[in-house]
C-alpha cells in the first residue's frame, strides 16, 4: 500500500511538472507581445505629436537617419523596440517572476524609462538629453514605459505566482 502511494505521488509530480508554463517561451512570447503591443501605442503617440521620440528610437545608433525615416527604417526601428522588449521580459522572468502584484512590474517600466531617457539614451544618441524635451514628450514616454513594464511583470508574475492557486485542480 505504501509502495502504491509513493508511485502514486511521483506520476502526480510528474504531471504538475508537465503542467509547468516554461518560464523561457513564457517570457519570450510575452517580450514579442509588449514589443508588438506597446510599439503601435507608441507609433500612435508619434503620429498624433504627444511625443517627439519616434519608435525607431532604440535602432538610432545602428543605422543613418536617413535609412531611419523610410519604411523599411520605420519596420526596423519596430523590430529593435520588439527585441528589446523580449530580452527586458527575459530579464524579468529571470529576476523577478515570484514577485506578486502589479507593483513590481511598474517600478521596472519606470526603472527602464530612467535608464534609457536619463542615461543610455543620450549617451548613445539614442535621443536627445530630457531637459531638450517638452512635457508631452516626456511624460507621453514614462506613461508608455510604465504600462510597458507593468505588463511585462504583471504577465509574467500572474504566470508564475497567482496561476496555480487559481486554477481548480484536474479529476483524476
Amino acid at each position: 500500500m505504501e509502495a502504491h502511494k509513493h508511485s502514486t505521488d511521483r506520476a502526480e509530480q510528474g504531471e504538475r511538472d508537465a503542467d509547468r508554463t516554461g518560464v523561457l517561451a513564457f517570457a519570450l512570447q510575452i517580450g514579442l507581445f509588449a514589443g508588438l503591443i506597446w510599439g503601435a501605442v507608441k507609433v500612435a503617440g508619434a503620429y498624433f505629436k504627444f511625443t517627439k521620440v519616434p519608435l525607431s528610437f532604440m535602432a538610432k545608433p545602428f543605422f543613418a537617419p536617413s535609412f531611419l525615416n523610410t519604411t523599411a527604417g520605420f519596420w526596423m526601428g519596430w523590430l529593435s523596440f520588439i527585441v528589446f522588449s523580449i530580452a527586458a521580459s527575459l530579464l524579468y522572468a529571470v529576476l523577478f517572476r515570484k514577485v506578486r502584484g502589479h507593483w513590481a512590474g511598474i517600478v521596472y517600466g519606470i526603472a527602464w524609462w530612467a535608464l534609457i531617457v536619463l542615461l543610455v539614451g543620450p549617451l548613445t544618441g539614442m535621443m536627445k538629453w530630457i531637459y531638450r524635451y517638452d512635457w508631452n514628450t516626456i511624460i507621453t514616454d514614462f506613461c508608455l514605459f510604465l504600462i510597458w513594464g507593468l505588463f511585462i511583470g504583471f504577465s509574467i508574475s500572474f504566470e508564475f505566482t497567482d496561476e496555480r492557486e487559481r486554477e481548480p485542480s484536474r479529476p483524476a
